[in-house]
Protein backbone atom coordinates (compact mmCIF):
# COMPACT_ATOMS: atom_id res chain seq x y z
CA UNK A 1 0.00 0.00 0.00
CA UNK A 2 1.57 3.27 -1.16
CA UNK A 3 0.52 6.61 0.29
CA UNK A 4 1.04 10.24 -0.70
CA UNK A 5 0.13 12.93 1.81
CA UNK A 6 -0.40 16.56 0.92
CA UNK A 7 -0.98 19.41 3.38
CA UNK A 8 -1.75 22.94 2.28
CA UNK A 9 -2.78 26.20 3.89
CA UNK A 10 -6.49 26.92 3.60
CA UNK A 11 -6.21 29.21 0.58
CA UNK A 12 -8.44 28.73 -2.48
CA UNK A 13 -5.49 28.96 -4.86
CA UNK A 14 -4.05 25.73 -3.44
CA UNK A 15 -7.11 23.67 -4.41
CA UNK A 16 -5.92 23.51 -8.03
CA UNK A 17 -2.60 22.02 -6.91
CA UNK A 18 -4.44 19.36 -4.88
CA UNK A 19 -6.56 18.48 -7.94
CA UNK A 20 -3.48 18.12 -10.15
CA UNK A 21 -1.62 15.99 -7.61
CA UNK A 22 -4.67 13.76 -7.07
CA UNK A 23 -5.11 13.18 -10.79
CA UNK A 24 -1.43 12.37 -11.29
CA UNK A 25 -1.34 9.92 -8.37
CA UNK A 26 -4.65 8.35 -9.45
CA UNK A 27 -3.32 7.82 -12.97
CA UNK A 28 -0.15 6.25 -11.60
CA UNK A 29 -2.20 4.02 -9.27
CA UNK A 30 -4.15 2.60 -12.21
CA UNK A 31 -7.45 4.50 -12.09
CA UNK A 32 -9.09 4.34 -15.52
CA UNK A 33 -8.34 7.41 -17.69
CA UNK A 34 -12.08 7.93 -18.26
CA UNK A 35 -12.56 8.49 -14.52
CA UNK A 36 -9.73 10.98 -13.94
CA UNK A 37 -11.95 14.02 -14.56
CA UNK A 38 -14.30 12.76 -11.85
CA UNK A 39 -11.33 12.36 -9.48
CA UNK A 40 -10.22 15.94 -10.20
CA UNK A 41 -13.71 17.35 -9.72
CA UNK A 42 -14.43 15.40 -6.53
CA UNK A 43 -11.09 16.35 -4.97
CA UNK A 44 -11.66 19.97 -5.99
CA UNK A 45 -15.07 19.99 -4.30
CA UNK A 46 -13.79 18.29 -1.15
CA UNK A 47 -10.76 20.59 -0.88
CA UNK A 48 -12.83 23.72 -1.58
CA UNK A 49 -15.22 22.62 1.15
CA UNK A 50 -12.36 22.12 3.63
CA UNK A 51 -10.83 25.49 2.72
CA UNK A 52 -14.20 27.18 3.20
CA UNK A 53 -14.75 25.52 6.57
CA UNK A 54 -11.28 26.51 7.77
CA UNK A 55 -11.65 30.12 6.63
CA UNK A 56 -15.17 30.60 8.01
CA UNK A 57 -14.21 29.10 11.38
CA UNK A 58 -10.84 30.85 11.73
CA UNK A 59 -8.87 27.59 11.65
CA UNK A 60 -5.21 28.08 10.69
CA UNK A 61 -4.25 24.39 10.48
CA UNK A 62 -3.55 23.01 7.01
CA UNK A 63 -6.04 20.99 4.96
CA UNK A 64 -4.96 17.34 4.67
CA UNK A 65 -5.18 15.20 1.55
CA UNK A 66 -4.12 11.55 1.78
CA UNK A 67 -3.94 9.53 -1.44
CA UNK A 68 -3.62 5.77 -1.01
CA UNK A 69 -3.11 2.98 -3.51
CA UNK A 70 -4.62 -0.21 -2.13
CA UNK A 71 -4.68 -3.66 -3.70
CA UNK A 72 -7.58 -3.04 -6.11
CA UNK A 73 -8.63 0.50 -5.22
CA UNK A 74 -7.38 4.04 -5.00
CA UNK A 75 -8.66 6.20 -2.16
CA UNK A 76 -8.47 9.85 -1.25
CA UNK A 77 -9.21 11.36 2.15
CA UNK A 78 -9.66 15.10 2.50
CA UNK A 79 -9.59 16.23 6.10
CA UNK A 80 -10.43 19.48 7.80
CA UNK A 81 -9.76 20.60 11.37
CA UNK A 82 -13.25 21.98 12.11
CA UNK A 83 -14.90 19.93 14.89
CA UNK A 84 -18.21 18.34 13.88
CA UNK A 85 -18.63 20.36 10.67
CA UNK A 86 -20.56 19.01 7.76
CA UNK A 87 -22.14 15.79 9.00
CA UNK A 88 -25.64 17.26 9.11
CA UNK A 89 -25.13 18.65 5.60
CA UNK A 90 -23.86 15.26 4.41
CA UNK A 91 -26.87 13.54 5.91
CA UNK A 92 -29.23 16.01 4.22
CA UNK A 93 -27.40 15.54 0.90
CA UNK A 94 -27.88 11.77 1.17
CA UNK A 95 -24.18 10.94 1.52
CA UNK A 96 -23.48 7.50 3.05
CA UNK A 97 -21.63 7.47 6.33
CA UNK A 98 -23.17 10.67 7.67
CA UNK A 99 -24.17 10.44 11.30
CA UNK A 100 -26.65 13.27 11.80
CA UNK A 101 -30.39 13.56 11.45
CA UNK A 102 -30.81 17.35 11.33
CA UNK A 103 -33.64 18.35 9.00
CA UNK A 104 -32.63 20.12 5.78
CA UNK A 105 -34.61 23.26 6.66
CA UNK A 106 -32.31 23.85 9.67
CA UNK A 107 -29.42 24.85 7.39
CA UNK A 108 -28.27 28.44 6.91
CA UNK A 109 -26.72 29.59 3.60
CA UNK A 110 -23.20 28.34 4.41
CA UNK A 111 -24.55 24.91 5.34
CA UNK A 112 -26.62 24.90 2.16
CA UNK A 113 -23.45 25.45 0.12
CA UNK A 114 -21.76 22.69 2.12
CA UNK A 115 -24.69 20.37 1.41
CA UNK A 116 -24.53 21.22 -2.31
CA UNK A 117 -20.78 20.46 -2.48
CA UNK A 118 -21.31 17.14 -0.75
CA UNK A 119 -24.16 16.30 -3.13
CA UNK A 120 -21.85 17.01 -6.09
CA UNK A 121 -19.18 14.72 -4.60
CA UNK A 122 -21.68 11.92 -4.00
CA UNK A 123 -22.85 12.29 -7.62
CA UNK A 124 -19.29 11.92 -8.88
CA UNK A 125 -18.06 9.13 -6.62
CA UNK A 126 -19.81 5.80 -6.02
CA UNK A 127 -17.89 5.06 -2.82
CA UNK A 128 -17.89 8.14 -0.56
CA UNK A 129 -18.15 8.48 3.20
CA UNK A 130 -18.26 11.57 5.37
CA UNK A 131 -17.36 11.55 9.03
CA UNK A 132 -16.80 14.23 11.61
CA UNK A 133 -15.63 14.34 15.16
CA UNK A 134 -14.13 16.59 17.78
CA UNK A 135 -10.87 16.91 15.81
CA UNK A 136 -12.41 17.64 12.41
CA UNK A 137 -14.02 15.93 9.48
CA UNK A 138 -12.95 13.60 6.69
CA UNK A 139 -14.39 12.91 3.26
CA UNK A 140 -13.18 9.52 2.04
CA UNK A 141 -13.61 8.64 -1.64
CA UNK A 142 -12.40 5.59 -3.52
CA UNK A 143 -12.26 4.28 -7.05
CA UNK A 144 -11.36 0.86 -8.48
CA UNK A 145 -8.03 0.51 -10.24
CA UNK A 146 -7.57 -1.21 -13.59
CA UNK A 147 -3.89 -1.96 -13.37
CA UNK A 148 -1.26 -2.58 -10.81
CA UNK A 149 1.20 0.26 -10.77
CA UNK A 150 3.62 1.22 -8.02
CA UNK A 151 3.77 4.72 -6.60
CA UNK A 152 7.36 5.79 -6.22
Amino acid sequence: MATVELRFSAQPEHVRTARLVAAAVARRAGVDEAVLDEVRLAVGEACSRAVGLHRSNGVTAPVRVVLTEEEKAFSIEVGDEVPGAGVAAADAAGVPGARSSAPAEDFDDAEGEDRMGLAVISGLVDDVQVSAGEHGGVIRMSWPTTGSFELS
